[in-house]
């Protein structure tokens, strides 16, 4: 299911009204996600850095931690907005694929360009899943 421009245009300005919260006093970094549900309700995160580097958190995840903490488990959309346009990292783009590979994905800069738009399959091809175990 895509989203509207409307929906879009308001995904990308949430996570850019983020990016300044995030907590990046080693990388300077700033990352701000804004995730959509597909009931409508938007998720914010932000990334936050600790002096033990693995132990911090990126922007993509915080959002999906809280929404899957609010019981959310069905996506629509995820903005993300950084100076540049970076890409999700692949431990974000694992966890997002998670709860399905037709997340749309928009990657934005510092002033809200649009760097990127595709979808999670297209960022994680051959993606391991849930149906990979071979739990019954």
């Amino acid at each position: 299911m895509t989203i509207d421009k409307t929906q879009r245009t308001e995904l990308i300005r949430l996570a850019l009204e983020a990016r300044p919260r995030a907590y990046a006093p080693y990388s300077r970094y700033q990352v701000g996600a804004a995730l959509l549900t597909r009931q409508g309700v938007v998720f914010q995160g932000v990334n936050v850095e600790n002096a033990v580097y693995p132990t911090s958190m990126c922007a993509e995840r915080t959002a999906l931690f809280k929404a899957v903490s609010e019981g959310h488990h069905e996506f629509l959309a995820i903005a993300i907005a950084t100076q540049n346009g970076g890409s999700p990292c692949g431990a974000c783009r694992q966890a997002l694929s998670e709860f399905g590979l037709d997340l749309q994905v928009y990657t934005v800069d510092g002033q809200g360009r649009v760097v990127l738009d595709t979808t999670l399959r297209a960022l994680l091809p051959e993606a391991f899943g849930p149906d990979d175990l071979g739990t019954d």
